[in-house]
């Protein structure tokens, strides 16, 4: 009885390679369509078309080609049913053993800038995923493969001692697995791009799609997660983001470091140095070149930062390098890294070093985007897993409009405390709440992150300004949300604060503004809450 495989592919690596082996080590007799087709001819391999295998010729600019009962007819057929294999002679089907099929490159096609509506619906495959799900339905007796980096495996089972009967089996399963996967992961690509093209305004929107389609490829395991009885792994395109120049591999701490660090520098287009310890930034600095900034950032805590995370977005230089090979850091993200400043570093062999593949997005064209129609990217969603579901919500994009920031005590802030205010309200929004931030130019003096109580973060921020032996005199304060009572406030003018800025809305926003009033100190409600959870 002749065994028939199909073969219909779009990534065609290692495909010719594959048949030949099919066809003249294990017998199958190759049946294929169009451009794949072509190429085993061109490879000197038997082949028939499914055109004369069907008797039903290409229609619809080959819209329709697979869709055919002697197609799913062999894919379907069970061999254990004896009415199945009546049927399948009495209607002239012959069985197929073995599918090799990719699909139309649907999610690269899409990911172009210039795709137009109409190429994309045309890349939506519609052959290849049901003789993929025929044949996975059926994967007791066909074998299905729709990666070409399995081909090889799918040869060794077949080569296996006793005609590969028990080890293919075996492999069999796991294969459909892989299909159903994978056409899980199309569908909700076409749903995701389907979605976004008929709700060009999604991302005005206060709602969302009413079935949230996601799915991302396995990138790699983990050495384990937050802590090391827990298991863990990374999903998605991470990878395509950042690449790793050297040092351990990453843990699941330092990716969301790293991804804490990247949102926060994107938000600065002079040199900026930040640093981070469990996602917050416990110093960071503006200047005009990166080792002012570095001196800065690190003067406003010279404990926090050991274990840390360093991110800079210009160049880092030998000289940057050297002060930072001075303390023990997780890793270091930069645009690039000087052949000095690398040599420097890889003496640290378990430093982690990294590249982002791209610039960060600036400010503006993050406020900008999934905007007009733009698909809505996922790196601009935040996903929070909850009982019995996930939390969805779009990122904290802005800082506000500074024309709708209002000042509202009876002082006008200098431009010294504007500067001031403003890069504290830029740090502010990356700091977990509550949070509190002192600050003089661009450069942080002290931060207080995460306590219960706004007052205790105040503390803390002053705290930490003491230790690093930083005066807050004629500095500027940030708050991340309201102050819901006076003594926030009062702590930070205590300690040398002669401006604050904050969204305000509070129930007592009064007594806040009368005891800034009568301290004198110039404030700023910007209408806008960055709580961080």
């Amino acid at each position: 009885m002749p065994k028939f495989a199909l073969l219909s592919v779009s990534d065609k690596r290692g495909l010719a390679e594959f048949a030949a082996a099919l066809s003249r080590r294990h017998g199958y007799t190759l049946l294929s369509t169009g451009g794949t087709a072509k190429l085993l001819a061109e490879s000197g391999l038997p082949v028939t078309e499914v055109s004369r295998h069907t008797g039903f010729p290409e229609i619809m600019d080959g819209r329709v080609k697979t869709l055919h009962p002697k197609i799913h007819g062999g894919l379907l057929c069970r061999r254990d049913k004896p009415a199945h294999l009546a049927q399948a002679a009495q209607n002239g089907i012959e069985l197929i053993d073995l599918v090799v099929v990719n699909l139309y490159p649907f999610e690269q096609t899409v990911a172009r800038a210039d795709v137009a509506f109409e190429e994309a619906i045309e890349n939506i495959d519609i052959g290849g995923p049901s003789m993929l799900r025929s044949a996975a339905k059926n994967h007791e007796s066909v074998t299905v493969v729709c990666d070409p980096d399995d081909y090889g495996r799918v040869l060794a089972a077949m080569d296996a001692p006793g005609g590969g009967d028990g080890a293919l089996a075996t492999l069999r399963r796991e294969l459909a697995l892989k299909v159903f996967q994978r056409t899980a992961s199309y569908d909700a690509a076409i749903a995701k791009y389907l979605a976004a093209a008929s709700e060009p305004d999604l991302a005005a929107m206060s709602g969302f799609p009413e079935v949230l389609a996601v799915s991302w490829k396995k990138a790699q395991s983990l050495r384990y997660g937050e802590n090391p009885h827990q298991r863990a792994a990374l999903y998605g395109t991470f990878h395509d983001h950042f690449r790793q120049l050297q040092g351990k591999e990453l843990s699941y701490n330092n990716i969301l470091d790293i991804t804490s660090a990247a949102a926060l520098i994107g938000e600065f287009e002079k040199p900026t140095v930040a640093i981070l310890k469990h996602t917050n930034p416990c110093g960071a600095a503006s200047a005009d070149t990166l080792d002012e900034a570095w001196e800065m950032a690190y003067a406003t805590d010279r404990q926090a930062p050991f274990g840390g995370i360093i991110v800079v977005n210009r160049t880092l230089d030998g000289a940057l390098a050297k002060a930072i090979a001075e303390i023990f850091t997780e890793v270091i993200i930069a645009p690039r890294f000087s052949d000095e400043a690398m040599a420097i570093f890889g003496k640290k062999k378990n430093l982690r070093l990294m590249v982002a593949n791209s610039s960060p997005p600036s400010p503006e064209g993050l406020r900008r985007a999934g905007t007009a129609g733009e698909p809505f990217p996922d790196s601009l969603l935040d996903l929070r897993s909850v009982v019995g579901g996930v939390l969805v919500q779009d990122r904290d994009r802005t800082l506000g409009k500074r024309s709708e920031y209002r000042v509202v005590t009876q002082r006008q802030p200098t431009p010294e405390e504007w500067a001031g205010m403003l890069f504290g309200w830029i740090i502010g929004k990356h700091v977990k709440s509550n949070s509190i931030v002192f600050c003089r130019g661009e450069r942080t003096l002290g931060i207080g992150a995460g306590q219960m109580a706004r007052v205790d973060s105040s503390r803390i921020a002053v705290w930490k300004a003491g230790e690093a032996g930083l005066s807050l005199a004629g500095s500027a304060v940030a708050s991340e949300a309201l102050f819901p009572f006076a003594d926030g406030l009062i702590a930070a003018g205590d300690a040398g604060a002669t401006a604050a800025i904050q969204p305000g809305g509070a129930m007592r926003d009064e007594e806040v503004i009368k005891a800034a009033d009568e301290r004198g100190m110039a404030m700023v409600f910007t209408g806008i809450r960055h709580f961080r959870h």
